[in-house]
């Protein structure tokens, strides 16, 4: 298992947390989870992470975990988000709190995974605010997505939660490009 959680100095979130290189059978797989509709998938990547030891106790110094959202009509046509499915399950453990309906994607943006390091950044500023900012308010989070590539959509989310008045904010994903 490839396992790395990175400290982030003058960024918008502390740490970035993950399991694995973005490479190989794992981005085979996390592309079959996002795009052919195998959500089923979901158990094996939630059993990976909370059955790391590096990964599970830094998930229980943070209060609550949130999913990066997707845009309704996107989430509509696939059917679910790989990302929220993931967070609840790792909320059902009781370790954290999950909490749905906090950060919302209120800008249908192009695929992030066909556009260049500039152009993400672009075309995902301004995708998202917060709503029920009370649930997360002097509260440790964790932003869980299922792929860290550039940081933008990353980045991003973290802002936006920052704003709302959090302690911390860290980034959890399955894979790192």
């Amino acid at each position: 298992m490839y396992l790395g959680i990175k400290k982030y100095n003058n960024s918008k979130f502390k740490y970035h947390a993950y399991l694995f290189k973005y490479e190989g059978e794992i981005r085979n797989k996390i592309i079959e989870y996002k795009f052919n509709e195998k959500s089923y998938l979901c158990h094996t990547f939630w059993k990976l992470i909370v059955n790391d030891n590096k990964i599970y106790n830094f998930i229980k110094d943070y209060d609550i975990i949130i999913s990066v959202p997707m845009y309704k009509t996107k989430k509509t046509k696939r059917g679910y988000n790989q990302a929220e499915i993931i967070a609840k399950e790792i909320g059902k453990t009781k370790l954290i709190t999950y909490e749905k309906n906090i950060l919302v994607k209120t800008k249908n943006t192009e695929i992030q995974s066909s556009l260049n390091k500039t152009n993400r950044l672009n075309n995902i500023k301004g995708a998202f605010k917060i709503q029920n900012a009370e649930k997360i308010r002097n509260k440790k989070v964790i932003i869980f997505d299922d792929i860290y590539t550039t940081g933008a959509t990353a980045n991003e989310c973290a802002k936006i939660v920052k704003q709302a008045g959090v302690k911390e904010v860290s980034i959890l994903t399955i894979a790192k490009d």
